[in-house]
């Protein structure tokens, strides 16, 4: 569970503490600071099933191919340790050789690697494993220094034919596949297709003497980036991130993990108007992409929009007695919770789009999670990035050009927003 000690308070002990040692020196009667090394999530994505129609080459995979795949840590560590996923596979794929390295020129989307930081990948000692049909596998630890905020590169290399792929659609990263082995090449020219999904990654972990666990935003697309500048790590999540890692002190800062799905739902799956790589329901995807990752102290829920849009005939209750269902079984695992109100949309031509129905079905959640005790704390988006002379659209600052995704600025906003007691 959460240490009741939050942020703040662990930050004024570590103060008072050091103060007080560099005044008075250490006696054996003050309280000391005892490194306690444990692993902590600094990067996940939520996972889907291949696309139906194959978007990205999900549903085809990979044969004697390299893929590359760009992402940005959190927190930082002295050890790490990849974890793959099969777990939407129709049967077992093997790794060849996988690594992780540093990129040369970060937040540009440039695959070069720093030759000296390449670190292979072992499993139970072997470069090589078999993620067999719905299972992970997690790499051997390696030493590696890891600062906050680290652009990683992952490169997997599968040398037989993968079938479909356990994937996350929208990663607004290039990821790049190569014929072949690579998986060792600092070289990040001479890729055969360029991507924007993640390919069987499911998460970083990173070893540190002092831990608070990590933060989980479990969110749509408004989370996963959708409006966010590519390769430029510029998602509310990564603006989060960023200020923990650059508030001082960093001795427990917590690990950000983005646990988002473009278009997806809290009481409705993708599946159900033809778009699996939405993902199955918030309350469905609970165990695997919340309970699954290492660590996670606190949630912050972000979601809601979606299903307003797709299936407005559920009205307000429904969205509601969902919320209330995913507080309950967060507090059961004593888990911290932060729920967001639902942000305008008024404008939003996508298909369905807005509607004057739709708007009193979001006002009617927002009024129950400004009011309701059922989380912990209440993140108000819609206050954020509404316009004061209109509150059902964006304010123009902060929209992408779709009325619905905040831009860059946006996304800082609503980072900005994030109390720190709260999470």
């Amino acid at each position: 569970m959460k240490s009741p000690l939050r942020r703040g308070t662990l930050a004024a002990l570590t103060v008072a503490t050091v103060t007080a040692s560099l005044l008075f020196g250490a006696t054996s009667s003050q309280a000391t600071l005892v490194p306690q090394p444990s692993w902590v999530g600094t990067w996940a994505a939520a996972l889907t099933t291949a696309s139906l129609g194959n978007s990205g080459g999900s549903l085809t995979g990979f044969n004697n191919e390299s893929v590359r795949m760009i992402v940005r840590t959190s927190v930082g560590g002295d050890k790490v340790r990849i974890r793959l996923s099969n777990a939407f596979g129709a049967g077992p794929v093997t790794v060849g050789h996988a690594t992780v390295a540093r990129t040369v020129t970060p937040n540009t989307g440039d695959a070069d690697l720093v030759p000296g930081s390449i670190r292979e990948l072992t499993f139970q000692g072997s470069e090589s494993v078999t993620m067999f049909k719905g299972a992970d596998v997690l790499s051997d630890p390696i030493a590696m220094n890891v600062p906050a905020l680290t652009e990683l590169a992952v490169t997997v290399y599968f040398p037989a034919a993968t079938g479909q792929t356990t994937w996350h659609l929208i990663a607004r990263e290039n990821t790049y596949v190569y014929a072949g082995d690579r998986a060792e090449d600092p070289n990040g020219a001479g890729e055969t297709i360029i991507r924007g999904g993640w390919y069987f990654l499911a998460g970083i972990d990173v070893q540190r003497n002092f831990s608070d666990g990590s933060v989980l935003v479990y969110g749509d697309s408004i989370s996963d980036g959708s409006g966010s500048t590519v390769n430029a790590n510029t998602r509310w999540p990564d603006f989060l991130a960023q200020r923990i890692a650059t508030t001082p002190p960093s001795i427990f800062d917590e690990g950000v993990l983005n646990g988002a799905l473009a278009g997806n739902q809290l009481t409705h799956d993708g599946g159900e108007f033809g778009i699996v790589s939405f993902g199955t329901s918030a309350l469905a995807r609970l165990d695997v992409d919340v309970m699954g990752q290492t660590d996670v102290r606190t949630v912050i829920v972000e979601l809601g929009v979606n299903d307003i849009l797709n299936f407005p005939e559920d009205g307000s209750a429904r969205l509601i007695g969902g919320l209330q269902q995913l507080a309950a079984q967060l507090r059961e695992h004593g888990i911290r919770t932060v729920v967001c109100t639902i942000g305008p949309f008024e404008g939003f031509d996508g298909d369905p789009g807005w509607s004057p129905d739709r708007e009193v079905i979001r006002l009617a959640v927002n009024n129950y999670v400004r009011g309701q005790h059922d989380f912990d704390a209440v993140l108000d988006m819609d206050r954020v990035l509404r316009d004061p002379a209109a509150p059902s659209k964006l304010l123009p600052a902060f929209d992408s050009g779709d009325h619905i995704h905040p831009n860059d600025a946006g996304a800082q906003a609503i980072a900005n927003a994030v109390r720190f007691r709260d999470i």
